[in-house]
């Protein structure tokens, strides 16, 4: 193994919907769609103020992922970055890489001045809520509510 940790490029698109395919069916609120994974996947390459998508990958091929949007805490006074779409590919868990990816990408926030990181995960997945605290990460007094805005043949 010759694990590196990158920015995404467009030329990995593919794999990066592959591995939000992945995510998508472990998650009770969320179902794969490659056409809105790859819209939402362009959005941020096309974006950078928005956030940054961070790769690992074993010989050029991409391992695993991380989505760190970036957004502006008012509580804070400062930029914040939420973590999403945090995924190691099946046949590479359990090394270890998933913690590396995740303190890549919060160095990377310290240093470009973020005070805080927040992340949602599913309540049902056990694993990623215990590797989460293990990572240092706290449970939240806040609740998430969502309102869809769009209907989804509107987008």
């Amino acid at each position: 193994m010759e694990i590196e940790i990158s920015q995404a490029k467009y030329g990995d698109l593919d794999q990066l919907a592959d591995l939000l395919a992945e995510l998508f069916t472990l998650e009770s609120d969320f179902r794969p769609d490659r056409g809105k994974q790859l819209r939402g996947l362009r959005l941020i390459l096309d974006n950078p103020a928005l956030g940054r998508l961070f790769v690992l990958r074993d010989q050029g091929r991409v391992a695993g992922m991380a989505n760190a949007l970036i957004t502006i805490s008012t509580s804070e006074g400062c930029k914040v970055v939420v973590l999403e779409d945090v995924i190691v590919r099946n046949g590479y868990r359990g090394k270890g890489l998933g913690r590396r990816l995740v303190e890549h990408v919060l160095c990377w926030a310290k240093t470009e001045g973020m005070a805080r990181a927040t992340l949602l995960a599913d309540r049902d997945n056990g694993a990623a809520l215990g590797f989460y605290r293990k990572l240092g990460f706290e449970h939240s007094h806040m609740v998430v509510l969502r309102k869809r805005l769009l209907s989804p043949s509107s987008r």
